[in-house]
C-alpha cells in the first residue's frame, strides 16, 4: 500500500518559490520557468534538451495551472506551460500574458483528465453526480471538465456544488467524504487511482488536448531570443519522450517523488507534441471561453485572437 500521506505531500510540495518572490527580472542571461509538479522540468531534464544551453535556466515548481499562472502575471517567471482552460480563465480576467507555442496530445488518452469517485460511492457515471460536491481548482481543466460533463448530461449550474480546492485539500477532502467527487489531472488521478478511486467522467470524451507555452507581455518583449531557443528545444523534448517513455517515467520518478509505476503511466498519458498556432487552435480555444461564458463563470470579454503572441 502507498504511504497515503507521503504521496500526498509529494504532490502538493512546491518547490522553489522564493525565488519567484524576485518577480520581474530584467536579467536576459536567465530564463525563468514555471512547471507544475511532473511537467516541463521533468522533461526537459529527462531529455536532456538543456544541454548546451548559453543561459541559465531558473526553474520554479507550482500545484497546480493556477499558481503558475499568477506567477506569470505578476512577471515572477517568464515562462510556464498550462492548459487551455486556465489560460482562457486567466487572459479573460486581465492578466497580462500570452501564449507564445501550442502543444496537442496526438490521441485520445484515457483517464489523463478525470472525475473520480471513491470506491464506495453509488455513482457510476456523470449523470450520477446531479446534487453531490465536486472538488477542483477554479479555472482548471478539472473545472472546464466538471462544466462540459453538466452539458453532456443536460444539467445546469445548479445541479451540483463545486468546492474550489487545491489538489491536495481536493484529496484530503474527498478522502474524509466532504466532497463526492474530485475532477483533476495527471499525476494526481494516477495517485488517486492506485489509493482506490474510480474514474466516473473521462475527460477524453470532453477536452481538446491543448497547453499553451504561457509568457508575461514583459518576457516577450525582453527575452523573446531566449523564449525561441527554450521552446524549440522543447519541442525536441516532446518527440524524445513519445520514445522514451520508461527513461521519461524514471525522471519523473525521481523529480517528484511519485512511486515508479505512477510516474511511468503520468510519462505515457501526458506526451504531447508542439503544433502551430493557427485559425483552428484559436476557434477550438472558443469553445472552452464560451463554456466557461455558458456557467457564468467568465464575464469579461477580451478578443481571444489577441491572446496568442506573433511567432516567437
Amino acid at each position: 500500500m502507498i504511504d497515503r500521506r507521503g504521496l500526498l505531500a509529494g504532490l502538493a510540495t512546491t518547490a522553489a518559490l522564493a525565488a519567484c518572490g524576485r518577480g520581474g527580472s530584467a536579467n536576459t542571461d536567465v530564463l525563468r520557468v514555471g512547471s507544475q509538479k511532473g511537467g516541463t522540468k521533468s522533461l526537459m531534464l529527462a531529455s536532456g534538451a538543456l544541454d548546451g544551453v548559453s543561459y541559465e535556466v531558473e526553474w520554479s515548481e507550482f500545484p497546480a495551472a493556477q499558481n503558475l499562472l499568477e506567477a506569470l502575471g505578476s512577471s515572477a517567471v517568464d515562462l510556464g506551460l498550462v492548459g487551455d482552460a486556465p489560460f482562457q480563465f486567466a487572459y479573460q480576467a486581465g492578466s497580462p500574458i500570452k501564449a507564445v507555442s501550442a502543444q496537442r496530445t496526438q490521441s485520445r488518452i484515457d483517464g489523463a483528465l478525470s472525475i473520480l469517485v471513491p470506491a464506495r460511492s453509488p455513482v457510476r457515471d456523470g449523470k450520477g453526480l446531479k446534487g453531490k460536491r465536486i472538488a477542483t481548482t477554479r479555472g482548471s481543466v478539472g473545472h472546464y471538465l466538471v462544466l462540459r460533463s453538466l452539458m453532456a448530461s443536460g444539467y445546469g449550474p445548479g445541479d451540483v456544488e463545486l468546492a474550489f480546492l487545491s489538489p491536495s485539500d481536493s484529496r484530503a477532502a474527498l478522502q474524509t467524504g466532504a466532497v463526492d467527487a474530485w475532477s483533476t489531472w495527471m499525476p494526481y488521478v494516477a495517485a488517486a487511482q492506485a489509493e482506490g478511486d474510480r474514474i466516473v467522467v473521462d475527460g477524453r470524451d470532453f477536452v481538446q488536448g491543448y497547453g499553451f507555452d504561457v509568457a508575461p507581455e514583459s518576457a516577450i518583449e525582453r527575452k523573446r531570443a531566449q523564449l525561441s531557443d527554450f521552446l524549440a528545444r522543447e519541442a525536441k523534448a516532446l518527440q524524445w519522450a513519445r520514445n522514451h517513455v520508461d527513461l521519461y517515467g524514471a525522471v519523473l520518478a525521481r523529480e517528484t517523488g511519485l512511486p515508479p509505476d505512477i510516474a511511468r503511466a503520468t510519462a505515457e498519458k501526458n506526451v504531447r507534441l508542439r503544433v502551430p498556432i493557427d485559425a483552428g487552435v484559436i476557434s477550438d480555444q472558443q469553445v472552452v471561453l464560451d463554456t466557461f461564458r455558458r456557467f457564468g463563470e467568465v464575464k469579461t470579454v477580451r478578443p481571444i485572437d489577441k491572446a496568442f503572441a506573433d511567432h516567437i
